[in-house]
């Protein structure tokens, strides 16, 4: 079955051009012209993946995104006039997985869209366990010794990608990029915070971690 597309775009020439670019490469199509609009169809019809802009009447794409991750993991990419990187630094910590500056390529677009979908196949293929640790990423829920913990989705991201592949060091930009897609110049510190965070939920002492450890002048690593 094909995976279905949400488009949430208040132009309908751009939502043409997308409509036509995605389902020339066999995706379903789902259009919206407004937040509201698009909010519903993703309860209604449950899409793959969605694609905000971000200047919407009713609701914009950071709102849009804010409540679609109330209920749904599924990849978002931001559409946006804005190009400022505060801008894409809000759009992906409210949860958006992408970010991309119009004017665009249609075919960066599909692009986008297909790495975005291989990412979210593959996390949902598996329960990862390190440790006490077991990360369910159908349900994207992490358990410690049987005790449910809760995560937000970039903390998720960052925590699945690291117990893929648990020993190796991955550098900020690698998770930034292997969580969210892009990496902004100043996403150290962004980086540094929900590894923070994290250790605060995961780890008996988070000064003194068992699980995620920093491996001075290169990055981080969870331990096997």
């Amino acid at each position: 079955m094909s995976a279905s597309i949400l488009i949430a775009e208040d132009d309908s020439d751009i939502r043409g051009l997308l409509r036509l670019y995605l389902e020339s490469e066999g995706y379903r199509v789902l259009e919206a012209e407004d937040g509201a609009q698009a909010l519903t169809l993703a309860r209604e019809e449950t899409p793959d993946m969605a694609i905000l802009d971000v200047m919407m009447p009713k609701l914009n794409g950071y709102e849009l995104t804010r409540a679609l991750r109330k209920f749904s993991d599924i990849p978002i990419l931001i559409l946006s006039a804005k190009s400022q990187d505060n801008d894409k630094i809000l759009g992906l910590n409210l949860g958006a997985d992408d970010y991309i500056a119009k004017p665009f390529n249609p075919v960066e677009i599909v692009a986008r869209v297909k790495a975005q979908l291989r990412r979210s196949a593959r996390e949902n293929s598996a329960v990862l366990t390190v440790g006490d640790l077991s990360l369910d990423t159908a349900s994207f829920q992490l358990t410690k010794g049987g005790q449910t913990i809760s995560l937000t989705p970039m903390e998720y991201k960052i925590l699945a990608l690291l117990m893929r592949s648990p020993g190796r060091i991955f550098t900020k930009i690698q998770l930034y990029e292997g969580a969210v897609g892009t990496y902004f110049e100043g996403d150290d510190n962004t980086m540094m915070v929900h590894i923070s965070k994290l250790r605060e939920k995961i780890e008996d002492d988070p000064k003194d971690p068992r699980y995620i450890i920093t491996v001075r002048g290169l990055g981080y690593k969870i331990e096997k």
